[in-house]
């Protein structure tokens, strides 16, 4: 019998029909197109339909007893996706594959990262075998992750101490993760000898309450403590605006200008604008761009301490 020959008699072995095809492509749509064999064989499949599907391009392995459904992945969530469920049931996304995922990262690891309560080796994974308590997980966007404080506790010791400044402090202010530093402080405490307690140590004990969307706003604070001016609150509403940092005795507001954030004709007016509204209420504002930072710090941070100084005494 020629291959066309066993294709045909292969294919009358196996569940055919629209409502199978749909009951897979239902399943694999809640995991960002990916199936597990377990699946499909619940599904009424055997190991030659798996084999059949395969052939014909209606499944695509990733991994081992892993498919992606209608064609190969084409994103590194899909890929992620399909990597935690090769892992087993516990398992989840982690480390800088979980960051990315989250949005608190800027690439996608090219090997998935996963850590699972079972060792489950699997090529093209990196994988972790512990067992984390339920808060430690979480689902986002159809994939098993590590909470976000959890993946800052394992990206800690990976990441370069600037990357790390941003990582913590997008995750402060990221929609999805929202991190406290309450959060930050109970994942440090509740595993003292992991390597990223260390390190996360820090945002808690001196970096508490900064909340910043720029890497220009991240070396805030410790410019301040340098200089040895007043902390700001960062990131603060006045009104319909939200400002980078508040001095709020001395009502001087400080933005902290990047050229690719306010170049254009739009955001120069925009800009100026909300600094007349502000200049109505009484606030000052001092902007500092990133190039008069890195050239000169020090002389910005004299300026600005003989401004908050000036605005004390007109207050008084």
């Amino acid at each position: 019998m020629g291959t066309f020959g066993k294709m045909v008699e292969l294919s009358n072995q196996i569940p055919q029909g629209p409502s199978l095809d749909r009951l897979i492509a239902a399943t694999a749509s809640k995991q960002r197109r990916n199936i597990t064999r377990e699946q499909l064989l619940d599904l009424g499949l055997d190991s030659n339909a798996i084999k059949y599907r395969t052939g014909t391009g209606r499944l695509h392995r990733v991994y081992q007893g892993v498919y992606a459904v209608g064609c190969p992945p084409q994103t590194p969530a899909e890929t992620a996706a399909a990597a935690v469920l090769a892992c087993g049931p516990g398992a989840g996304l982690s480390g800088l594959s979980a960051a990315a995922h989250w949005g608190i990262w800027p690439r996608w690891p090219e090997t998935p990262e996963v850590i699972a309560p079972r060792e489950r080796r699997r090529r093209g994974i990196s994988t972790y075998c512990t067992t984390l308590p339920g808060r430690d997980l979480r689902r986002h966007l159809s994939i098993r992750v590590t909470s976000p404080a959890r993946t800052l506790l394992d990206c800690a010791p990976k990441v370069a101490a600037k990357q790390r400044i941003r990582m913590v402090n997008s995750a402060r202010v990221n929609k999805w993760t929202r991190v406290s530093d309450d959060q930050i402080a109970d994942i440090v405490a509740r595993n003292p000898q992991h390597r990223g307690a260390k390190a996360l140590r820090w945002f808690i004990e001196e970096d508490v309450g900064h909340r910043s969307e720029s890497e220009l706003e991240d070396i805030l604070y410790p410019w301040c403590d340098h200089y040895a001016l007043p902390r700001p609150v960062t990131q603060v509403s006045i009104g319909q605006y939200r400002v980078d940092a508040l001095f709020a005795a001395e009502k001087v507001v400080l933005e902290l200008d990047g050229w690719d954030a306010h170049r254009g004709r739009e955001s120069f007016e925009s800009d100026r604008d909300r600094d007349a509204t502000l200049a109505a209420q009484g606030f000052l504002v001092v902007r500092i761009t990133w190039e008069r930072f890195k050239q000169d710090p020090r002389r910005e941070a004299e300026r600005l301490a003989q401004i908050l100084a000036a605005r004390r005494r007109t207050a008084a």
